[in-house]
């Protein structure tokens, strides 16, 4: 029988006052840690060893759902990274805030407008990973979510069909499965992954929150656990390799969207949440914050996108 430990945290770190804070990453070369608000069209980037006083925001030209570093940027990318942003996979200048395209899914302007991208994760072998939803700002959220795989070589493959809220994306130690969730359906969903080719099959359910709440952005630590953000359930649920829940951390806000690690501690970002109730009574004070606690465990380091020269 598996014992659930738990953690409380009560107030934020930084209290961004965002509306929807996503896409955390700790950029280890630079002890950075940087993050977006999709809504507000924000990328947040904090200085560790000068804390809170140091956040500087960049307004971008369009949203950006999660970022990555470029392993082998070249010459004029030194102050770029990459991301899944608006309308597709992009190079983002950290000094102005452009966005330049490099690959976008879709040609006709109505899906262009109705869609945008959310999460997403980069694999061992460099390539970008990353889902696409109905934009919630132009369009209700329908089952039309697809996940798209970007690799060195700038080809787009459509991995992932028929989603509603791409979400969450990574891999076990392995290399041989990776996890990813749809959010609406409650699942966190394993596929047999082939580390070589980037192919995926065997989909099936790692773990379903069966609670009505959601299942968000989620963070693998060096023991194979996935840590997940519930979004409307004010909590980060951890859940062992072999699909059971074994901790969780409370917090004091309802709508928590990703979590990430800096060495034992995972900072989590959060939306805002305009309702009280028994439940959560200062749900709206605390929400659209940046939170971090210390889980005493480290997690997997991440992969920077490759480009093939």
């Amino acid at each position: 029988m598996f014992s659930v430990s738990k953690w409380t945290v009560s107030e934020p770190y930084i209290p961004v006052s965002g509306t929807l804070l996503e896409g955390p990453f700790y950029d280890r070369k630079k002890n950075e840690f940087r993050f977006v608000d999709i809504w507000e069209q924000k990328l947040h980037v904090l200085d560790l060893a000068k804390g809170p006083d140091s956040l500087q925001t960049l307004t971008t030209s369009e949203s950006i759902g999660v970022t990555a570093n470029i392993a082998n940027a070249g010459e004029g990318q030194e102050d770029h990274i990459v991301a899944a942003a608006k309308y597709g996979f992009a190079f983002v200048n950290r000094k102005t805030g452009e966005i330049s395209y490099i690959s976008r899914p879709w040609d006709e302007p109505d899906k262009l407008r109705r869609m945008r991208f959310n999460d997403g994760a980069v694999d061992s072998k460099g390539r970008l990973w990353a889902g696409a939803m109905s934009d919630p700002k132009v369009h209700d959220i329908i089952k039309e979510g697809v996940l798209f795989r970007l690799d060195p070589d700038m080809r787009l493959h459509r991995m992932v069909e028929q989603m509603t809220i791409p979400n969450g994306i990574g891999w076990n130690d392995a290399n041989d499965t990776m996890y990813l969730t749809d959010s609406p359906t409650g699942k966190i969903f394993a596929f047999d992954f082939d580390e070589s080719t980037g192919e995926i099959s065997n989909r099936r359910v790692h773990f379903d929150i069966g609670e009505g709440k959601q299942p968000d952005g989620f963070a693998i630590d060096v023991e194979g656990c996935i840590w997940s953000a519930v979004y409307g359930g004010g909590k980060v649920l951890r859940i062992s390799p072999e699909g059971k829940l074994i901790g969780e951390i409370l917090l004091p806000t309802r709508n928590i969207t990703c979590p990430a690690f800096v060495g034992t501690e995972l900072f989590i970002t959060t939306a805002k949440d305009d309702t009280n109730d028994d439940q959560f009574p200062e749900s709206i004070r605390f929400g659209g914050h940046l939170y971090r606690v210390d889980v005493g465990v480290r997690g997997q380091p991440k992969h920077e996108f490759r480009v093939n020269k």
